[in-house]
């Protein structure tokens, strides 16, 4: 069963933007109203003005006038289905991941805004626990899964989701006692470039970050230097702005646990990591670099967002809002989603 976080976990209150400024990008959230109260753990931002959202209940959103006003696309009869990740080419076409144990985890796909859907994978294997995803370009992307005999499962589509296949596990190392991914921002799976894709773990003796550079056929694990040794500790986020330069955050998330050294980075594409000099206050569970910038990054989680100007060293707190992921576009526009329908959009002093 995949390590996600409860609904409940370190909720806070609603928080307006922020009232201080992150280097080359001055501003603060400006919470969107979404219309729901569902928790929006997967967030596809394709521009200033499209993004899309899926969480709770089967919810799926989108708007197209920069959260102004969202659509409900969710699929039909989806009701009981957790979304946990959701990644979109345009404002037509999306793909979108349901987690959960056997025939829970499912992934269905729209090309046509989300007036309509189709399921084009729905797991069998009852072992298996589908957590997260992401996409090289239009056409392939994986999947991954918990553990199955004692690996992480890959799946891969090489048609833009249309249909799936299980990957060989035989470059797949072997997975350590209680080790699993996070389903708690879609970003326990991401990938930079054409081929070289990173996989996120926690719950076990150490936290690790696995790296594969032929589309997930082949990996090889290191030590992420964040902590571990728990269920409800280790990597929940990874972000890479290019195939080398990377960003890892986590911790506990439990609310009234502390979470000391949560976040780490790489410059070697994730063969070795360094704990943040100044780590981030408290668990955060999604990171994303901010675009046009080469050491800028934001990084979000149910207490607090926050901000680093050096590639991940050192971080501070802007805004105290909760939110669960984070997703930025090339036109330089960054979007962040969390519970009770919160959807924002950084706006620039």
């Amino acid at each position: 069963m995949a390590l996600a976080a409860p609904e409940s976990a370190g909720a806070v209150p609603a928080s307006p933007a922020s009232p201080a400024s992150p280097a080359q990008q001055r501003g603060g959230w400006d919470l969107k109203d979404s219309g729901t109260d569902a928790r929006f753990r997967g967030l596809a931002a394709v521009s200033r003005k499209t993004a899309w959202a899926a969480g709770t209940k089967g919810t799926v959103l989108r708007t197209s006038d920069g959260g102004g006003s969202w659509r409900n696309v969710s699929p039909p009869g989806a009701g009981q289905l957790e979304f946990r990740d959701i990644e979109a080419f345009d404002g037509r076409r999306a793909v979108v991941l349901a987690i959960g144990e056997g025939e829970a985890s499912r992934v269905l796909r729209t090309s046509d805004g989300g007036a309509t859907w189709t399921e084009s994978f729905r797991n069998t294997e009852p072992k298996a626990f589908y957590d997260c995803m992401t996409f090289f370009d239009r056409r392939h992307g994986l999947a991954m899964s918990d553990p199955v005999d004692g690996k992480f499962r890959i799946l891969s589509t090489a048609d833009g989701g249309r249909s799936w296949k299980v990957l060989p596990d035989k470059g797949m190392p072997a997975a350590q006692e209680g080790e699993a991914g996070f389903a708690a921002s879609g970003q326990c799976l991401v990938s930079s470039g054409p081929r070289d894709v990173w996989l996120a773990t926690g719950g076990a003796a150490r936290a690790r970050v696995l790296h594969s550079a032929d589309r997930g056929r082949t990996w090889r694990a290191t030590d992420a230097r964040i902590p571990a040794g728990d269920p409800a500790r280790g990597v929940f986020g990874l972000a890479f702005r290019d195939r080398t330069h990377g960003i890892a955050v986590g911790g506990d998330y439990r609310a009234d646990q502390p979470s000391p050294k949560a976040a780490a980075t790489t410059g070697d594409g994730g063969r070795t990591w360094t704990t943040a000099k100044q780590p981030p206050p408290a668990y955060r569970s999604g990171v994303a670099w901010l675009p046009g910038s080469r050491r800028g990054a934001l990084a979000v989680g149910p207490t607090g967002t926050d901000v680093t100007a050096d590639g991940g060293r050192t971080w501070r707190t802007v805004d105290a809002g909760s939110y669960d992921t984070v997703d930025c576009t090339r036109d330089r526009a960054c979007w962040a989603a969390g519970e009770k329908g919160r959807i924002a959009r950084w706006e620039r002093d």
